[in-house]
């Protein structure tokens, strides 16, 4: 496993991290408890120690306590949801409508209860707008968590597909990590909010490096999922077929089989020097498995790069589809 450091906080955090959400059974049906313990503590057994887990991921918060209270060497971080329960963050809010002081203690002090444990690495806004620069109260309140050592550090996790709107509170100083969609489709960090975290020593906390399962090689026309699971949705119409087509012409331009992709996901992500880690969701030992593989210094060639950058392909399949 190979380590960065995660921005400015002192911290150094493997590679590939976990992310904790399909375990939470939340939205990802199919999840099993004794499954997902197994793949935690494999993960650590094989060097990954940043964890990411939030107040709105079910059980999430509980089962990740359960392993790590054991081991004080992994990074945790949690989020706090709005109080408005609206994701993404629309324009035009106030932050006391959304991250009120009040709410965000609340919040930790429930996932703290939840999880066991005494206080978390990296305390997360589940959504951001920029906007919210300079008015409410949550930063005071962050503030005070931090002196009360109830956590460490301070993080948002950005609007999907919106990268541009963390930019303002990257460059004000206030932020310890921004959580962002980067991936093969999606190229757009790249631009602004990469370079802006790199400038500014703000850590880089990759989620959907593969597309909630788009870039495994594994969605095809004929893919389904069980009633209940969100990917009913992300995945809904004729998106399973767009993506098999795009999948297609994208490992036939790299000359690799399907089966490599996820790996060739994973580093081309991994590839951005702005990038602390990447969390990927393994509910199974063998996601973890194949996963942390992937952590052990090689880097794609330019040519591999320049392949990739033809196939961006923007769109936002966290919206219902419509037709």
């Amino acid at each position: 496993m190979e380590y960065r450091p995660l921005g400015k906080t002192g911290l150094t955090v493997s590679e590939i991290g976990y992310g904790a959400w399909g375990i939470g059974a939340s939205q990802w049906v199919g999840a099993r408890e004794d499954e997902s313990v197994a793949a935690l503590h494999r993960a650590i057994e094989l060097g990954v120690n940043f964890v990411d887990t939030a107040r709105g991921y079910g059980e999430s918060e509980r089962i990740v306590g359960s392993v790590l209270r054991d081991h004080p060497e992994v990074h945790v971080a949690t989020k706090v949801p709005p109080k408005n329960g609206v994701w993404p963050a629309p324009g035009g809010l106030h932050p006391d409508e959304t991250f009120p002081g009040d709410h965000i203690r609340s919040s930790l002090e429930t996932s703290l209860a939840a999880s066991g444990l005494e206080a978390f690495d990296v305390l997360q806004f589940h959504v951001w707008s920029d906007e919210w620069v300079g008015k409410g109260d949550w930063f005071e309140t962050i503030s005070d968590l931090r002196q009360e050592g109830k956590i460490r550090f301070f993080g948002v996790s950005v609007n999907d597909y919106q990268p541009e709107n963390a930019l303002e509170l990257v460059r004000s100083g206030t932020v310890d990590t921004v959580q962002v969609i980067d991936n093969v489709w999606h190229q757009q960090p790249q631009e602004h909010l990469l370079p802006a975290c790199a400038e500014h020593g703000v850590g880089v906390i990759v989620r959907v490096a593969l597309d909630e399962g788009g870039l495994t090689g594994r969605i095809t026309a004929g893919s389904t999922f069980p009633e209940g699971d969100f990917r009913t949705r992300f995945f809904g119409g004729d998106r399973p077929a767009q993506v098999e087509q795009h999948v297609a012409a994208l490992v036939q331009d790299l000359q690799i089989d399907a089966d490599e992709l996820a790996d060739v996901a994973l580093r081309y992500v991994l590839d951005q020097p702005a990038v602390s880690t990447v969390i990927a969701g393994m509910r199974t030992v063998r996601n973890v498995e194949r996963n942390a593989a992937t952590s052990d210094g090689r880097r794609l060639t330019a040519a591999q790069h320049e392949v990739i950058r033809r196939h961006r392909w923007e769109r936002n399949f966290y919206q219902a589809p419509t037709g």
